[in-house]
């Protein structure tokens, strides 16, 4: 089905920009846009611009560029008709679709067919757990054991997957879903049947069997994963088991619990990570929302990046295992090198924050954080201090280790104070901590000029290997440390519970997915004032070029009257060209929003490009009553100007080419009618540089 053009139009007028976008990171008011860190890539100064007048956002970062239905596909992955719906169920529009062809039908987006049988899978894995019977008995009352209401079990969308080998399958299989989607989506296991000589004859068996469900959700609330926890001894089986990576889900860049926490981790300003799902879910419903785990893996980069999408400031809840805890700290480096501010609490030894909220309730448990949290750097020199005792050497080692966790606080104002503190606590000069951490800032940096190095290397060597021939890269040390004690979700080695007989023929590969970005438009000579031609067109051409000369003259109707007959070169902007000429002819007037929100990437990316100014007038200065000109008040002027280089670069071009004819010709009456022509060209440069006020040799 395809969605009809008046219920995409009622999906881009209610559409807000920065309701969309803030669903996703926090935006700060500054001048008259929004700014934030960019979600799609990293980095610890925001210059990602959110402009609510126009209905756009650009990263003068990464380039990244789009309106609201943009940000939608390229946040979430998903294609032009998936992100319509995205936004049209936000907003609680009615879909009006047509008929799709059959050929439409096959070139339906493989991801968002994933995302639909995942939400078919979290829909019937919950209805196994409230009307089967199954289900009642044993999924349900686990729940219920767990302390979990029916309003947190629904919050959670969590479920139970029956005992059979393959009722998951065959149900999904009778309501129209393929069996080669549900093997992708890791719902599914395949292999081959030895019994029959059909070589697309394969068997199939459910990879979630008799165990409780927890649907893993991304930002936007769409179900990508599934973990699962078996109920019944068997030592055969995996306690715990998770989905496989498949398009939709790459587990390093997943929180769990993170689209029912970011409001409230915005709201307080500060994220809870804890190490179990059943953690995230008891304190959610203690009132505690703002809290995530690391999905069952170690932490990684771009989960901490996810979560300075809506704070800067990270509070760690351990258990009070003391081995568990020292094994941890040495990853929280990461967190302290992404310029965010960690802090660490530790509960009473045989509790969690899951058993701990039961015990004494939410207001208390919160005022346990409140009066036990410690910064990073406090706290691993007491735990540290405790065991090296007034051993020297090991006091050493210890002034080193803190020293590297310091060095990578990108803040000089915080590493200074962390300084200080560690000076105090270590009875060391501050000077001699700044002096090691210089030689270890040093020491980093030729450790990435050699890196930067054996990957040019890499590169010179894959450019001179045949076609199809690839250079694997090194595998790089380890960058993500494993929270102690945090529910294992497995992976399909560690699972054993299928027939004798069955071994996985279909191994699951991740996919590198790659976003449609447009190619950047490299312009040069004539393409500079092409550029600039197109710039103006799409910022002011609904406008009139000089009222008190030729009032109702639009800037559109001006230049292109005067550009008449003449072609880019550049072929973005003759598209964008062509596109004026075909609607002015019309009888139409386009203004930049018809090209802001094009379906085309390229034209979008550009649009956007041509309209955005990274930098804008303070408001200081109006209120000083300091008149800055605009764009607009010199709008004859800057469009004249314009036409006249591109009709100058165009006479030049020819130029080029009759000099070229004429060095070509043997033909005396041809070279003399070629030279004819090239000196009226040049008495045309000389017209027009006069206008210019350049001089022409």
């Amino acid at each position: 089905m395809r969605i009809d053009e008046q219920t995409i139009e009622r999906i881009r007028q209610s559409a807000d920009i920065a309701d969309v976008i803030g669903d996703y990171v926090s935006l700060k008011k500054k001048g008259a846009n929004l700014w934030a860190c960019c979600p799609f890539h990293g980095e610890k100064s925001p210059s990602f611009s959110v402009s609510p007048a126009k209905g756009i956002y650009k990263c003068f970062g990464c380039g990244k560029a789009g309106d609201s239905i943009r940000f939608i596909m390229d946040i979430e992955g998903l294609g032009y008709g998936e992100a319509l719906r995205h936004l049209a169920k936000k907003y609680g529009i009615e879909i009006q679709e047509t008929v799709l062809t059959d050929e439409q039908q096959l070139a339906q987006n493989e991801r968002e067919s994933l995302l639909i049988v995942l939400n078919y899978a979290k829909n019937y894995f919950q209805d196994n757990l409230f009307k089967h019977e199954e289900g009642q008995s044993i999924g349900y009352p686990y729940f219920k054991e767990r302390g979990f209401s029916d309003k947190t079990i629904n919050t959670f969308e969590l479920g139970y997957s029956l005992e059979g080998w393959d009722a998951f399958t065959k149900e999904a299989l009778k309501n129209g879903y393929s069996l080669d989607i549900l093997a992708k989506a890791g719902l599914t296991i395949l292999k081959e049947n030895e019994q029959t000589t059909n070589p697309n004859a394969q068997k199939s068996f459910d990879r979630f069997r008799n165990r409780v469900t927890f649907p893993i959700h991304n930002v936007a609330g769409k179900v990508i994963a599934f973990g699962a926890r078996i109920l019944k001894a068997d030592k055969s089986q995996a306690k715990y088991l998770n989905s496989p990576e498949t398009e939709v889900y790459h587990k390093s860049n997943v929180l769990y619990g993170i689209f029912q926490a970011k409001n409230a981790i915005r709201t307080k300003d500060v994220c809870y990570l804890v190490e179990g799902y059943t953690d995230v879910i008891s304190l959610h419903q203690a009132g505690i929302e703002n809290v995530v785990a690391s999905s069952g893996t170690s932490l990684t980069t771009e989960q901490i990046r996810l979560i300075g999408r809506f704070t800067q400031n990270i509070t760690v809840l351990y258990d009070g295992d003391s081995a568990g805890i020292k094994a941890s700290l040495r990853g929280m480096d990461m967190i302290l090198e992404e310029g965010l501010n960690v802090k660490l609490v530790v509960f009473p030894e045989g509790e969690d924050p899951d058993s701990y909220v039961q015990k004494i309730g939410s207001d208390a448990f919160v005022k346990h954080i409140e009066d036990h949290a410690s910064d990073f750097i406090t706290f691993k020199a007491e735990l540290s201090l405790k065991e090296a005792g007034n051993d020297p050497f090991k006091r050493a080692e210890l002034i080193k280790d803190m020293v590297g966790s310091i060095s990578k606080i990108p803040d000089s104002i915080k590493r200074s104070v962390f300084f200080q503190k560690t000076a105090n606590l270590m009875q060391i000069d501050e000077q001699l901590l700044i002096s090691e951490s210089n030689k270890v800032s040093i020491e980093r940096a030729k450790q990435k000029d050699k890196d930067r190095e054996r990957e040019q290397n890499r590169q010179r060597l894959q450019n001179d290997l045949p076609k199809g021939v690839t250079v694997s890269k090194p595998t790089p040390p380890p960058s993500s440390f494993d929270l102690d004690g945090m529910m294992s979700f497995s992976e399909e080695e560690e699972f054993s519970g299928f027939p004798v007989d069955f071994v996985p023929t279909q191994p699951v590969n991740t996919p590198v997915i790659e976003s449609p970005e447009a190619p950047r438009t490299v312009v040069s000579g004539m393409g500079i004032q092409e550029l600039e031609c197109i710039r103006l067109l799409i910022n002011h051409g609904t406008k009139e070029v000089d009222p008190g000369v030729a009032p109702g003259v639009t800037l559109m109707q001006y230049i292109l009257s005067e550009i008449d007959g003449m072609n880019f070169e550049t072929p973005i902007y003759q598209e964008i060209l062509t596109i004026f000429r075909e609607q002015f002819l019309q009888g139409n007037i386009l203004n930049a929003q018809h090209f802001i929100g094009h379906r085309l990437a390229n034209i979008q990316m550009e649009a956007i490009n041509l309209s955005t100014e990274r930098y804008s007038i303070s408001e200081a200065w109006v209120k000083h009553d300091i008149h800055v000109p605009t764009e607009e008040d010199k709008l004859a002027d800057l469009a004249f100007q314009n036409i006249l280089r591109l009709k100058k670069a165009y006479n030049e071009q020819q130029m080029k080419g009759l000099m070229k004819q004429i060095s070509q010709t043997k033909d005396i009456n041809e070279q003399t009618r070629l030279l004819e022509m090239f000196m009226e060209a040049k008495e045309i440069e000389k017209q027009i540089s006069k206008e210019l006020g350049t001089v022409v040799k």
